[in-house]
């Protein structure tokens, strides 16, 4: 959001507009947490090469697995942006979403823009480092990493998936951004950093700035 009030509500004023002429939860949230938590990182999670990116993954997960998708577990979820598009998606048979970030100002943020999932059970939102977690006593049915390129020591993260576990990951090429500590070339590089044993997709999208990486399989 901007520094000038005026602006802020003349956008605040069509978003609430969007949420009523479309029927929209989903706007009628963003408009609460655009409200509740005003600043420029939230125009970021939420810009063209974000949704595009988390459009790309929604579209390639149906065709692929379908969309039977029972307990998701959504890592680096930052504001929870992808649950709200996945939650939203008619296509989808969701049982519930958890979006986990190590960044303690994520979890409220996330949960605002989900709010109407929060209310019925649908989604959580936990501060938690990834390599942390147990994903085998968790019972997730699939595991998403969009942030692959964020994770240092991915062979450690990796390790924790059991086997057979279903995987969607994404990275990219976008070196010398703060936090890019593991970017990649190609997607041999990025099949080499996580060996799944049953491959059912690989692709790359051309973004202006930086080619977007992804797999879907099983460890």
């Amino acid at each position: 959001m901007s520094t000038d009030p005026n602006k802020d509500s003349f956008y605040q004023d069509i978003l609430k507009g969007l949420g009523v002429y479309f029927d929209s939860p989903f706007v009628a949230d963003i408009r609460e947490t655009a409200e509740r938590f005003p600043g420029p990182d939230l125009g970021h999670a939420l810009n063209r090469n974000q949704v595009t990116s988390k459009k790309w993954l929604a579209d390639t997960l149906f065709e692929t697995i379908g969309g039977e998708l029972g307990r998701v577990c959504i890592l680096g979820g930052w504001y929870g942006v992808l649950g709200a598009m996945l939650l939203r998606d008619r296509r989808f048979d969701i049982e519930t979403v958890c979006s986990v970030d190590k960044d303690p100002t994520c979890e409220a943020v996330a949960g605002c823009l989900n709010r109407t999932h929060v209310d019925t059970g649908k989604f959580t939102s936990l501060t938690a480092d990834m390599v942390d977690l147990d994903y085998g006593e968790e019972g997730f049915d699939l595991v998403i990493n969009t942030s692959c390129e964020h994770v240092e020591k991915i062979g450690d993260w990796f390790g924790r998936i059991p086997p057979g576990g279903l995987l969607t990951l994404q990275s990219n090429n976008y070196y010398g951004i703060d936090g890019h500590v593991n970017c990649i070339d190609d997607l041999g590089a990025f099949k080499a950093q996580a060996p799944l044993s049953e491959l059912l997709f690989e692709g790359q999208r051309k973004l202006p700035s930086y080619t977007r990486f992804m797999l879907i399989g099983r460890k």
